[in-house]
């Protein structure tokens, strides 16, 4: 069964070696994911990413994954390269161990929430739940019971994700219910078939999915293959970027006029990849 892609993931990793990322592969394998949020309300994932280089050997603390309404950023590689070991649960910590037989840091993927008023909840929240729905496909992880929140793990200390998605009008069992559903949601069949579907008014779409790479910066465009449309993501190059199709009657620049689209329906312009 194929995952439905919805969303891109952003590989920006951390340099190595360095204290938050010492490039140790997850060797027994990945066994589950705990679910975080940063504790740091407004900081969106690309500005914590900023900061974990910036502080690289100054702290060990790390995580794999930031997610925000805007991006996926992967920091230390679990979905877009071999997973590597981060640091995110304490060590001295055993519920862990007692749960799952490995430490969190040794055999699970980290991913955090970024919540806060300038980030629209709603949707960090859908690409979040699809994120540990994805981590869990891609691992052959029952997501009803592969899925642990780190204040679950660490209750003296911690709070999260439960802390953040309560900003966000959530709670951590909402979590654990949607995360299943979400993968259910998202297998489909493997293979595919091309189809034609005449969108009036509008561009006619193709409908045929792929890979592609970006070869520039680019933005995913709301709704409409156009520049004017609303950004919803900023994507970096080197990308690989899934579509579900294209049209060829798009907004025209630079005398091309074919454009991509994606399983949510956001545009992105031909020119800026490269197959």
């Amino acid at each position: 069964m194929d995952f439905l892609q919805k969303y891109i993931i952003t590989p920006k990793y951390l340099s190595k070696p360095s204290k938050r990322r010492s490039g140790l592969l997850i060797a027994p394998g990945v066994k589950f994911v705990v679910a975080h949020d940063t504790g740091n309300p407004r900081s969106t994932a690309d500005g914590n990413v900023n900061y974990y280089e910036r502080s690289r050997n100054d702290e060990s603390a790390s995580a794999h994954i930031f997610v925000d309404d805007k991006q996926i950023i992967e920091c230390i590689p679990a979905l877009t390269a071999p997973p590597e070991k981060a640091w995110h649960v304490l060590y001295r910590v055993d519920t862990d161990n007692r749960m799952y037989g490995h430490n969190a840091n040794d055999a699970a993927i980290g991913v955090e929430y970024c919540y806060g008023d300038n980030i629209d909840a709603d949707e960090a929240y859908r690409k979040y739940v699809w994120t540990i729905a994805c981590i869990c496909h891609t691992f052959g992880l029952d997501p009803s019971t592969s899925v642990v929140g780190h204040a679950f793990l660490d209750p003296s200390r911690k709070t999260d994700p439960g802390s953040g998605l309560a900003k966000s009008r959530r709670s951590y069992e909402q979590l654990l219910r949607d995360v299943p559903a979400e993968h259910q949601a998202c297998l489909a069949p493997s293979g595919g078939s091309t189809a034609v579907v005449s969108a009036a008014p509008g561009p006619v779409r193709i409908e045929q999915s792929g890979i592609v790479q970006i070869a520039m910066k680019l933005n995913l465009r709301k709704g409409r293959p156009s520049r004017m449309a609303e950004v919803t993501q900023v994507v970096l190059p080197g990308t690989r970027i899934p579509y579900a199709g294209w049209v060829t009657d798009g907004e025209p620049f630079n005398g091309n006029a074919k454009w991509f689209f994606d399983a949510n329906g956001n545009y992105f312009w031909s020119g800026a990849t490269v197959t």
